[in-house]
């Protein structure tokens, strides 16, 4: 019986809400810090995630400290919560999502500016039980998430800079 209960600790330990797993992504973007950053914290249009179809924050509504809102996951129809952890405007963006029970995930971008270009940080930390199962799942959609607003920005970078017809010229 001892035996037993020495067996089912350990495992309660190993899988226990201590469990964390840790992984950072990064991609260089030739799109500068600016446009980077706003098409990072447009909290409307996530569609260049490539773990979220839609959110439910208004159009022009950007990430502040202190902001919840919900988004849709591609994989699964449950709704999950985000809270705005920080913000560093032009350098950082760390939120926390509460998808499940047992389960808890920190997700921290970084924005910096190198002689390559624009460098982007994607960190993320899932913490709890489920952790080592959700993180099968995620692992090749999670090493997207930098390339993808990399070249989101990259895409909407020459719409900002195209020159606006005024409507007092002849052309």
């Amino acid at each position: 019986m001892t035996r037993i209960l020495r067996a089912c600790r350990w495992k309660l330990r190993r899988f226990g809400p201590t469990r964390h797993l840790e992984r950072r992504y990064q991609a260089i973007s030739t799109a500068s810090v600016e446009t980077l950053w706003q098409t990072l914290i447009n909290l409307a249009d996530m569609s260049w995630h490539p773990l979220i179809t839609s959110t439910n924050a208004p159009q022009g509504l950007t990430a502040k400290p202190g902001l919840i809102y919900r988004v849709m996951p591609r994989w699964v129809p449950i709704p999950i919560n985000i809270f705005v952890e920080r913000v560093s405007p032009q350098e950082l963006l760390s939120i926390r999502l509460f998808p499940i029970p047992g389960l808890e995930e920190r997700v921290i971008y970084r924005l910096e500016s190198t002689m390559w270009g624009t460098q982007v940080s994607y960190s993320i930390t899932l913490r709890g039980w489920l952790s080592p199962l959700v993180w099968s799942i995620l692992k090749p959609y999670a090493a997207q998430v930098a390339a993808a607003i990399a070249t989101a920005a990259e895409q909407a970078a020459p719409k900002a800079l195209r020159p606006k017809r005024s409507s007092s010229e002849a052309w």
